[in-house]
């Protein structure tokens, strides 16, 4: 093994923006502030709870009380599935307005998550029974649906971030296109090998419209229920950039384990794979922080 900085030091003021922490129709290992305050452990900065079915900012506002002394700030957002009206901008409004920072178009509500899994809204295990209908953002000569611009016109506005969710890396690319004609640069493409299906070469048109692709730890954590090999996180890296990468965690159900010691082994692995701590710190602190405005 070859010498490397101290993790916990590295990872200081880590940002996680993907972090499935609960309530949650899921289930899930911890709530919000369980999360945030176990992030202390390698002194997090900041993490956003998500949550495939309902809005999470509404979540930390009424954990306000017990988030008081933790260290990180948390912050919510809203995923554009059924059980938030699809491609509300009522909802998202709402969100961003009391103090969202991300919307993420359709996840499990996108054509490409269904076809993926087939479960009615099941994956991986509901709590409660739920529905699911299918959330397409482009019409039928595939131009974007008006409710999408109102979307986008909203998330400038509050220069929030927007996350191209689940959806096929066609429907992506056309979102970040008209967010690009906005002006818009906080767009982050989520796990592009899981589900979407965006290869590198999809992913560097994505990155030119000024994207950020985000890759999730949990996936390469050999506790995990994925186990990846880091070796491939390495080389999306070595393609993309640092620069042009986020690292976060997507972890927080009840089957995984929790996102800081995730967070340890794969970062302990990038480094004796030969990762420089500086280029890790740029993925985990300084883009997550500029997408989620936290120097502003």
């Amino acid at each position: 093994m070859s010498q490397r900085p101290a993790i916990a030091s590295v990872l200081d003021g880590l940002v996680d923006m993907h972090v499935h922490s609960g309530p949650s129709p899921f289930p899930r290992r911890f709530d919000h502030v369980e999360a945030a305050r176990d992030g202390a452990r390698i002194g997090m900065r900041a993490m956003v709870a998500k949550s495939h079915h309902h809005n999470t900012q509404m979540d930390v506002l009424a954990m306000k009380g017990r988030l008081a002394g933790v260290a990180a700030s948390v912050y919510g957002g809203i995923a554009l599935n059924s059980t938030v009206g699809g491609l509300n901008v009522h909802a998202v409004r709402m969100c961003l307005r009391m103090g969202g920072k991300v919307v993420w178009f359709p996840t499990i509500s996108s054509g490409r998550h269904i076809e993926c899994h087939p479960e009615d809204g099941a994956f991986p295990t509901t709590t409660v029974p739920l529905t699911l209908d299918r959330i397409d953002i482009v019409d039928e000569s595939g131009a974007l649906k008006p409710q999408v611009i109102e979307i986008l016109d909203e998330i400038k506005e509050r220069e929030a971030v927007v996350n191209g969710g689940h959806m096929h890396p066609a429907s992506i690319r056309t979102l970040f296109e008209a967010a690009r004609d906005r002006g818009m640069t906080r767009m982050v493409v989520s796990h592009p090998d899981f589900v979407i299906g965006a290869d590198p070469g999809l992913c560097r048109e994505l990155v030119g419209l000024g994207a950020f692709v985000e890759h999730e730890i949990g996936m390469y954590d050999p506790e995990g229920n994925m186990g990846w090999d880091p070796k491939q996180l390495l080389t999306w890296i070595d393609t993309l950039g640092p620069e042009h990468t986020v690292l976060a965690s997507d972890f927080g159900q009840a089957a995984n384990p929790k996102p800081v010691d995730a967070w340890l082994r794969v970062a302990g692995a990038l480094l004796d794979l030969g990762l420089p701590a500086k280029d890790l710190r740029r993925m985990v602190c300084d883009n997550p922080a500029h997408l989620l405005a936290l120097d502003a």
